[in-house]
């Protein structure tokens, strides 16, 4: 993600903010410009964007009414669009019933984690849709909660994570950190986020939508394998057995070994980890100059290039000496590291597939189809 900064003061903000700790100016994303905005009232209910300079008529906007009414968002809708929700929010289709304790909370962090989703799509150049725009071809997300045991000695109804035909649902309990934490280690994963979780649902919605109808289908089965083998069955000897024989030599994660959509999801939510973490880096004017020759080495960008424009052998030869680094970083404050995979030459091979495949032109063709 690249550094903002506020129009108003040129202070720099996160993305998350909807103040400046600075100037004390509202703030509100942009999606069309990509750009964290300084805004102040206008007339009707509508809100200006503002500059240092104050030269200019500025575009009106909206608040998105997560954001004006619920505190939940802190992204714009422009004046003209009669939608009142912004185009992340207007994806989300089901949200946990608020009367709940910790409900509120849960949907906040869900929708922080997915603007951060919808950010990194939105610079790669890929549309996104609603399925209440695009009935066949959109996305929607449903964040559900378990349902309590109806009696005594009845199990509870759960909800299951995962992706059909473009609606993507999310157990809130993945909100919970110490929950999220519980099952990270339960299931003996070395990462477990919530927004890796949506990168990992987005790419089975990517999949249909690039993979599945295109030319592009036999290279992907010569990487990862043929998706017509039997899902359920692949799910259960997974869970039954564990991850494949030496997974580590030919897969991004264990879960990865299950089947080729499950290959194909992990790497794909890899790929978005990389891109976004390498722009932030980039953003940033991070560089590693060592003192010993042998060390890794990572020279400033003076001007990062947008990630779809990102070529993929640069991209990977300044993956890594990052990885050293944040794990490094981590390491110094007791924590775990921060990136704890290693990638295979196989590996490197199918992001470099999903790195070009959600980079060409064709792209932004079949999912704007």
């Amino acid at each position: 993600m690249k550094t903002f900064h506020c129009q108003q003061c040129q202070n720099v903000v996160f993305f998350e903010n909807h103040l400046c700790a600075q100037c004390g100016s509202e703030l509100a994303f942009e999606p069309s410009a990509g750009e964290m905005a300084a805004i102040k009232p206008a007339d009707g209910g509508l809100w200006r964007r503002v500059e240092a300079s104050g030269e200019g008529a500025l575009p009106l906007l909206r608040k998105c009414t997560n954001y004006s009414e619920e505190n939940i968002c802190n992204w714009s809708v422009d004046a003209d669009d009669p939608n009142p929700l912004c185009l992340s929010c207007r994806l989300t289709q089901t949200i946990p019933s608020l009367d709940q304790p910790g409900h509120r909370d849960a949907w906040f962090r869900l929708e922080v984690a997915k603007r951060r989703l919808l950010y990194s799509l939105l610079r790669m150049g890929l549309p996104v849709r609603s399925k209440a725009e695009d009935p066949a071809g959109g996305v929607s997300f449903e964040f559900l909660a378990d349902i309590p045991a109806p009696a005594e000695g009845q199990p509870p109804a759960r909800v299951l994570t995962g992706h059909d035909e473009g609606k993507i649902v999310i157990n809130i309990a993945e909100a919970d950190d110490a929950e999220r934490e519980r099952r990270r280690v339960t299931m003996h994963e070395p990462y477990r986020t919530l927004l890796g979780h949506l990168r990992h649902e987005i790419g089975h919605y990517y999949w249909d939508r690039l993979i599945r109808d295109s030319d592009r289908l036999e290279g992907f089965r010569a990487l990862f394998g043929d998706e017509r083998q039997d899902y359920a069955e692949a799910l259960k000897n997974h869970y039954d057995n564990g991850a494949q024989a030496n997974w580590q030599e030919r897969f991004v994660s264990a879960y990865a070994s299950t089947h080729p959509w499950e290959d194909w999801a992990e790497t794909w939510a890899h790929c978005l980890h990389i891109t976004d973490a390498l722009e932030t880096a980039d953003s940033c004017g991070l560089s590693l100059q060592p003192a010993r020759d042998a060390e890794p080495k990572l020279s400033a960008m003076q001007a990062p290039p947008n990630p779809a424009g990102r070529r993929f052998d640069l991209m990977i030869q300044r993956w890594f000496p990052l990885t050293y680094l944040l794990n490094n970083l981590n390491r110094g404050l007791g924590l775990g590291d921060a990136y704890p995979f290693v990638l295979s030459p196989q590996v490197i091979e199918k992001l470099r597939f999903v790195h070009e495949t959600l980079t060409a032109p064709a792209a932004i063709t079949a999912v704007a189809a």
